[in-house]
């Protein structure tokens, strides 16, 4: 069976690397869980870093750690579904908003429970997923106040997760703007600005930031270190603190091009002579105990890097071994780094074994 490795030691150093920026600048921020797909193993491993806010966009994971830790502050970050509000009251300690109506479904709700439900507004800011359009934010907000047992704990933006619009200096004066409207209008503090995510972190350390973004949630770059402006890893971070290792289970010399009447394979996909440069030339190749089932094998990245991934059906993935300088055999494993959505992929099949050294 394949394995995903969890790397404690280079968490710990990922998780103390971003503490301290965010703790030297006076910055609350708290960890995004839901790559870890509500895993138990691994959210033990999140909890022993002493984290006290995590956040997460499935109910389920949320309930897991309230199990795990109730003391943690949670955080249901996207807008709630109509179906999900019972839950989201009783495991979410705060969520993600941009509807009136939703809104009201958690007071009417929380009122029900007997406890307080805090919100975080959203607000668009370009990259057109959620939020509240910034000319109806006043009206909004004067609503939302009226509403029994929801108290507003700030508002904030999310960047880069669909259209690809980067967090700037600028869209964080924006959002700065909006709180001192919100504040001058109704004579009230708004206690945090969520400016984003893993994107802004470079903004963070080249000081960028207005002083009134005081919060962040932060996933990517705690698990991959990686800096999302440049792609490259932040300096004095580890990008591998997840790997998965699969088990050779064929190696045969082959030839590269197929032989009989070509269609498309399982995944639709199919074969172009063009993919080949040496026809008529073979290669060893080597079959894993992996396949599309479980990954994607363009967010792979061996650790040999002589090794070059052919393609994957659903449960087998091909490599070409011929120029590596290790000498293989049946039953090895082969190393991967992992780009974050790779990591979904595999953390959300129950066919890969979690492991943690």
């Amino acid at each position: 069976m394949a394995f995903i490795k969890l790397y404690r030691k280079k968490l710990e150093e990922n998780y103390a690397f971003l503490d301290h920026i965010f703790k030297s600048r006076n910055i609350q921020w708290g960890v995004v869980s839901k790559l870890l797909c509500g895993n138990k193993i691994y959210l033990k491993e999140i909890i022993a870093l002493g984290v006290r806010e995590i956040h997460d966009s499935r109910v389920s994971n949320l309930k897991k750690i309230k199990a795990l830790d109730p003391e943690i502050q949670t955080v249901y970050i996207k807008p709630p579904a109509k179906r999900s509000i019972e839950s989201i009251v009783k495991y979410a300690d705060i969520s993600f908003n941009t509807e009136i109506y939703t809104i009201q479904l958690l007071s009417n709700e929380a009122v029900k429970q007997n406890k307080n439900h805090k919100v975080i507004i959203m607000i668009e800011m370009g990259d057109l997923r959620e939020g509240v359009m910034g000319e109806e934010l006043i009206a909004f907000y004067g609503t939302i106040l009226k509403m029994p047992n929801i108290e507003i704990s700030g508002i904030g933006t999310n960047l880069n997760c669909l259209s690809g619009v980067m967090p700037t200096q600028d869209k964080l004066i924006q959002l700065s703007l909006y709180k001192q409207l919100i504040e001058a209008k109704f004579n009230i503090t708004i206690p945090f600005v969520s400016g984003g995510t893993s994107v802004a972190i470079p903004l963070i350390l080249k000081n960028a930031r207005p002083m009134a973004v005081n919060h962040f949630r932060v996933g990517e770059a705690l698990f991959f270190g990686k800096d999302l402006f440049t792609g490259d890893t932040m300096e004095g971070m580890h990008n591998d603190v997840f790997k998965l290792y699969a088990e050779i289970i064929e190696i045969t010399e082959k030839p590269n091009t197929p032989t009989g009447e070509l269609g498309e394979n399982v995944a639709g996909n199919s074969f172009s002579m063009n993919d080949v440069t040496d026809l008529g030339i073979t290669s060893l190749r080597a079959i894993l105990d992996i396949g599309l089932l479980d990954m994607q094998p363009q967010y792979l990245e061996s650790d040999d890097a002589d090794i070059t991934i052919v393609d994957a059906s659903s449960d087998m993935l091909v490599i070409d071994i011929s120029n590596s300088k290790k000498t293989y055999k049946i039953g090895d494993l082969v190393a991967f780094k992992i780009r974050y959505m790779g990591a979904l992929y595999l953390l959300n099949s129950d066919y890969i074994e979690k492991t943690i050294e």
